[in-house]
């Protein structure tokens, strides 16, 4: 069985997953998901997955902090099989215990390390080397009516940015409102909302499901 570390993140039910690596003469092999140590710590299996995707972006590139209606909601499983990110989880969950809270890991190929994004937060990440490639599994295809986005460099998250670069940001990312905006303006999922779906997937692990 391929060791597992895992560490819970300072936004409730965000977790990142270390897997243990297994070089050889021919390269390396790695599992970067694993049931049983996912269940262990997050408290279900990973949700059905609805769609698997990647990224490839060039050194400076953000993407995100972007998040999903609720309902439908989106939950992610994400790791950097090439480059490497600083990889960031804000909490956007109105009335969550750590609502405006963010964290962040670094990705990358070489600690093959993976992030769980619960239903209802933000996801972002800078790309730090040039062809860093993102995997996504997603509990939701995706649909651009349903994804709305926080604006990544709103100075009141103090979010943890590298010094001296120069942003590459999608045109919707620059003109995305503030947390405090997006609060206002009733855009951002409630807490009770997305621990009912995550629930689901709770439900569905123990029926069997998925």
């Amino acid at each position: 069985m391929t060791a597992v570390r895992a560490e819970r993140l300072a936004v409730e039910g965000a977790f990142a997953f270390a897997p243990a690596a297994y070089p050889d003469g021919r390269g390396v092999f790695v599992s970067p998901y694993q049931e049983s140590a996912f269940e262990e710590e997050v408290g279900h299996p990973l949700f059905p997955v609805a769609q698997a995707s990647h990224s490839v972006s060039r050194k400076g590139v953000v993407r995100g902090l972007h998040y999903t209606a609720t309902p439908p909601g989106c939950a992610k499983y994400v790791h950097c099989p090439r480059g490497r990110v600083l990889d960031i989880v804000l909490d956007t969950r109105a009335g969550s215990p750590t609502f405006g809270r963010w964290d962040s890991v670094v990705l990358d190929s070489s600690d093959h390390r993976a992030v769980y994004f619960p239903v209802g937060v933000a996801h972002m990440f800078v790309a730090l080397e040039d062809e860093t490639v993102m995997s996504y599994l997603l509990s939701r295809e995706y649909a651009a009516r349903n994804e709305l986005a926080v604006a990544p460099l709103d100075p009141s998250l103090g979010l943890p940015l590298p010094r001296g670069f120069e942003p590459v940001m999608s045109a919707r990312d620059r003109a995305a409102p503030t947390l405090k905006e997006a609060m206002a303006a009733g855009a951002l999922p409630s807490y009770d909302v997305c621990a009912a779906l995550e629930e689901r997937f709770r439900r569905a692990g123990s029926a069997g499901i998925g």
